[in-house]
């Protein structure tokens, strides 16, 4: 377990995150979630839309983290584009940060399938939350 999964939230293991599997200075993380029967609906074979935001907004924090340790994300505007139905089995989110100012940055984020079927697409804009 490295420096930033030991920081994680409560919130981010109760939507299922497994563990952060990659992340680099240039702002580039992979995170792997694994979906419970309870996060899915249409009897229990697709996984609800608000968990896959949640995954890829998060991965988009750990790519903000990736880059600069002890640095917070609010997310300030956040699209998801659904490409395929995301069953109940493990995901990997993989982010980047895109654009990075003084206090705003542009990331986007991608859910891939264990096949490397690409299930969802994000863009964010987010405001750098630094210690004061």
């Amino acid at each position: 377990m490295n420096e930033i999964e030991k920081n994680t939230q409560p919130l981010l293991h109760a939507i299922g995150f497994d563990r952060l599997l990659h992340s680099d200075p240039q702002g580039v993380a992979r995170v792997r979630f694994v979906p419970r029967p309870e996060f899915a609906h249409t009897e229990g074979t697709i996984v609800q839309g608000g968990f896959i935001t949640a995954w890829l907004d998060n991965s988009m924090a750990f790519a903000v983290v990736s880059r600069e340790s002890g640095v917070g994300l609010a997310s300030l505007e956040l699209k998801v584009s659904f490409l395929e139905r995301v069953g109940v089995a493990p995901v990997e989110a993989e982010a980047r940060v895109l654009r990075w100012g003084g206090s705003v940055v542009f990331l986007e984020a991608s859910l891939f399938a264990q096949d490397g079927r690409v299930l969802a697409r994000a863009s964010s804009t987010g405001k750098l939350l630094r210690p004061r």
